[in-house]
């Protein structure tokens, strides 16, 4: 379908909605988008239409959202980046700086019931806040570059942006302020807060401040941890299997289930604990390290299956071995997954623990591997 740019506004539209229409320009985008379904038209400015934003929530949105918890739909989830309109901002409206990630852009509008406000959202590749500024994306040169091509200073007569306090890592605020006149100010962690933050005068208190990081936040990150697991398992247990079955003969497909059961039930532990009862528990399992929390719930699952679970001990010493020296490093690994999802670590300390405790996986790995072929040498000798 070919697009066509909305024409320039003419001076006594300035300000004032349009009616939805098939197709808009997002200022400083540069490229002309179909109107969305979150958008309920176009807004007119001295740059020309944006969209204007709806802040109502739809069923849609709430099915996008769960979608983004649990499968990968969240790898292409964005909105354009851009200069947006939430009820009918003027020059001396707020400018609320977001990523285009669309989830994190929903959770800001969403919390901007019957206000006016102007929305800048950054390019972050469809990374949320936090983890882009981690990475450099929702970093200082892309806020100027945004200033600038939506040419901010024109829409707004004060100069001030409100950048959420989750993205702090990435910005310099005199950095921005140098280059593009404007001053950034650092608003509170929650969107939900924003209203009281502006309200007293652009000022956080204490719990603004304070990220609370709740079982149920935990929660509700753990399938984006599981699922990867998850698709991956098959292929660990077409290995086990086929390592059982495997005999002189062929492969014998009792073998393969009576010998492969216990392991296929440890790999499923090892997911179970590692991304989800490690991240569930974190705060209560003892000290810092992701991987020494992931791997003593390990350890714990392990033991649970090898003296209660009715076919999770094996009888065989070196398969024993095996068993304890595996599958709570597999945790220990899943649990280290983890890190970019919480606010107990920092960039350093992960690329700190990721040093030390890649080589360690790489050496179970290999141990493991020559355990199970002394095994498998002494089975085929005794038959």
């Amino acid at each position: 379908m070919k697009l066509k740019l909305i024409e320039k506004p003419s001076a006594e539209n300035i300000g004032k909605p349009l009616q939805p229409c098939s197709c808009g320009s997002v200022a400083g985008s540069g490229r002309p988008v179909i109107i969305p379904k979150w958008a309920t038209g176009t807004y007119e400015t001295v740059i020309g239409p944006v969209l204007s934003v709806s802040t109502a929530l739809s069923r849609l949105d709430i099915w996008e959202h769960f979608k983004c918890r649990t499968t990968s739909y969240r790898n292409s989830y964005i909105v354009p980046p851009g200069l947006y309109a939430v009820g009918s901002p003027d020059t001396n409206s707020d400018v609320l700086v977001s990523a285009n990630y669309k989830y994190s852009f929903d959770c800001l509008r969403s919390e901007l019931s019957g206000m006016n406000a102007w929305l800048l959202v950054l390019d972050t590749k469809g990374i949320n806040v936090w983890c882009a500024a981690g990475k450099g994306t929702f970093g200082t040169a892309e806020l100027i570059r945004r200033i600038g091509s939506v040419k901010l200073d024109r829409v707004v007569a004060h100069k001030k942006v409100i950048v959420p306090q989750l993205g702090a890592p990435g910005i310099s605020a005199c950095q921005v302020t140098k280059a593009t006149g404007f001053r950034v100010l650092f608003g509170p962690i929650a969107a939900t807060n924003l209203r009281s933050y502006i309200g007293a005068g652009y000022k956080a208190s204490s719990a603004m401040r304070t990220m609370p990081f709740t079982c149920i936040d935990r929660l509700v990150l753990t399938p984006m941890e599981i699922n990867p697991a998850m698709k991956k398992y098959p292929w660990f247990a077409l290995a086990v299997l086929v390592f059982f079955g495997l005999h002189p003969s062929g492969i014998l497909f009792k073998e393969a289930v009576l010998g492969g059961m216990p392991f296929l039930l440890m790999g499923l532990l090892a997911v179970m604990s590692g991304a989800f009862l490690t991240p569930l528990l974190l705060p209560l399992i003892p000290f810092r390290s992701f991987a020494l929390k992931g791997w003593i719930t390990g350890l714990a699952m392990v033991a649970a299956a090898t003296f209660f679970i009715p076919g999770g001990r094996t009888p065989d010493t070196l398969l024993s071995a095996v068993t304890w020296l595996f599958f709570p490093a597999a945790s220990s690994y899943l649990a280290l997954q983890f890190t970019g999802s919480t606010t107990f670590t920092g960039m350093t300390g992960v690329n700190k623990e990721l040093r030390a405790s890649i080589p360690l996986y790489m050496t179970v790995c290999a141990v493991t591997v020559v355990l199970l072929a002394f095994y498998k040498i002494n089975h085929w000798s005794g038959l």
